[in-house]
């Protein structure tokens, strides 16, 4: 950390009424063991009160923060033949990166320790956990309830939570992230008062306040509306590649486009651009018009809006992409779904980034209770395109929407997943497939009521669907 930041922290620091679970204040007593000791305890409760970094700061007394100097030396202190720092580290489990800041200030030596909260378990210092209550420093397990939150905080730990800028003013804030898109689609009136933009902004968890006037931005923030994602190393790689082909493969690049916006901001324009580079189709029912695109619009939102809210943003490198070939469209995003691929219709959703997915629920991009996956499907249906596919890889998910076929040019995996789907679909409506109900959704003519029989039995024999308590009915194989 740079001098004048030290400074700067000091002097808010100082500031304080009194010290907190996060702040302690000493002079000169620097007993070896009970630094370790505080470094757990200060580390635990940073968790447990949410914030970014706790401090142990040497030459400044407790009672009224008077700034004496010190005589503490960390960086030639010893423990048998281990530098300190070292020291603390070894006894320290699990290893966190506090940091040691020794420097002057008004001519008074400071020692400083910046301490990060515990993340995957509480900090023990040799195999014990503390907690900061007042001044006192106990033992974690004589306080089982600040235990069992601090467990709760780490199982909510989340990539949205991390830090994407720190330690700016609003102003810094406001030049960084698109707060006018924020009050309109948050539908709240813009304040009068500067500061109330970004105090808005915090209750929905896109900043936090660290100081009066010092604030970060959170990864949740700057990836939903981050004027230029470039502008956050955490994020910048996460932005929506959209590639056109010429043909059904990836030989020929017609146009590839890579936003540059926060998600939440560019995805209006998202959709329009996709929209837009999709072809006709002149083959459709004649329950509706000619020119119509290939693909519903409402199966494209609820399948990119899915490939951004759960992806797995701990991955780098890689975004959610978006590939339009003459024949089909391909979604893919990072990290592998957290249900199955075949329950993806009927089940509530579930996403490493609940944040994210709430907010985007909140301001009208995907649908809430996971109903945007059903209705996509019945549009599917609607304009008589083959069933999607729903595909596990590792360390990635693909969505692929499928262009008009007849039904003599499907593969008998395109007519086993349309079944199933169908069934699923009915299932949901608190109804059942039947041959006839089959027939409709893939334009089979009554005649040909065996070729929807023999796809039945397919998807039967592949333990898909199965025959109801009513014959002639079918139900999914785990209904």
């Amino acid at each position: 950390m740079e001098k004048n930041k030290l400074e700067q922290l000091i002097e808010k620091l100082i500031s304080l009424p009194s010290e907190t679970e996060t702040v302690e204040f000493k002079e000169n007593n620097y007993v070896i063991e009970e630094i370790g000791k505080r470094i757990s305890a200060l580390s635990n409760s940073a968790n447990l009160y949410d914030r970014k970094h706790a401090y142990l700061i040497f030459g400044i007394r407790d009672n009224n923060h008077e700034i004496v100097g010190t005589i503490f030396t960390p960086s030639k202190e010893k423990i048998g033949n281990d530098q300190l720092e070292f020291w603390l580290s070894q006894h320290l489990n699990p290893r966190i990166d506090f940091r040691i800041y020794e420097f002057e200030y008004k001519s008074k030596n400071l020692v400083v320790f910046e301490i990060p909260p515990a993340i995957s378990q509480p900090i023990k210092f040799n195999n014990i956990a503390y907690i900061r209550i007042g001044s006192a420093t106990p033992k974690l397990m004589d306080h089982p309830e600040k235990e069992r939150k601090i467990w709760n905080n780490i199982q909510r730990n989340s990539f949205e939570k991390g830090i994407a800028k720190e330690d700016l003013k609003v102003s810094e804030v406001l030049e960084l992230l698109d707060y006018s898109k924020y009050f309109s689609l948050t539908k709240q009136v813009i304040p009068t008062e500067t500061y109330q933009f970004v105090e808005k902004m915090a209750q929905h968890g896109l900043v936090k306040k660290v100081f009066d006037d010092d604030y970060d931005i959170t990864n949740l923030g700057a990836i939903l509306f981050a004027k230029n994602l470039n502008d956050f190393p955490t994020i910048k790689r996460k932005s929506v590649r959209v590639i056109l082909y010429k043909g059904n493969s990836r030989v020929n690049i017609l146009k590839e486009q890579e936003g540059s916006l926060g998600y939440a901001i560019a995805f209006e324009s998202l959709l329009d651009y996709i929209n837009d580079k999709l072809p006709q189709n002149e083959e459709i029912s004649k329950s509706l018009r000619k020119e119509v695109k290939m693909y519903p619009e409402v199966a494209i939102r609820e399948f990119v809006a899915n490939a951004i809210i759960h992806q797995d943003l701990s991955i780098s490198g890689a975004g959610p992409m978006v590939e339009i070939f003459e024949n089909r469209i391909e979604i893919t995003n990072t990290g592998e779904p957290l249900i199955e691929t075949d329950r993806f219709i009927d089940h509530p959703p579930r996403s490493r980034n609940e944040d994210m997915a709430s907010f985007m629920r909140q301001i009208g991009v995907c649908e809430e209770g996971g109903t945007g996956i059903d209705r996509a499907l019945v549009s599917i249906a609607l304009f008589q395109l083959p069933a999607p596919s729903f595909e596990k890889y590792e360390n990635f998910t693909k969505i692929t929407l499928y262009a008009y076929k007849d039904l003599k040019d499907m593969t008998i995996d395109d007519k086993v997943r349309a079944c199933y789907q169908h069934c699923v679909l009915k299932h949901i409506e608190n109804s059942r497939m039947t041959n006839s109900t089959l027939r409709e959704r893939l334009g089979i003519g009554e005649k040909n009521y065996p070729t929807a029989s023999i796809i039945i039995r397919v998807t039967i024999e592949k333990g898909l669907i199965k025959e109801s308590e009513r014959s002639k009915e079918y139900v999914p194989i785990w209904a």
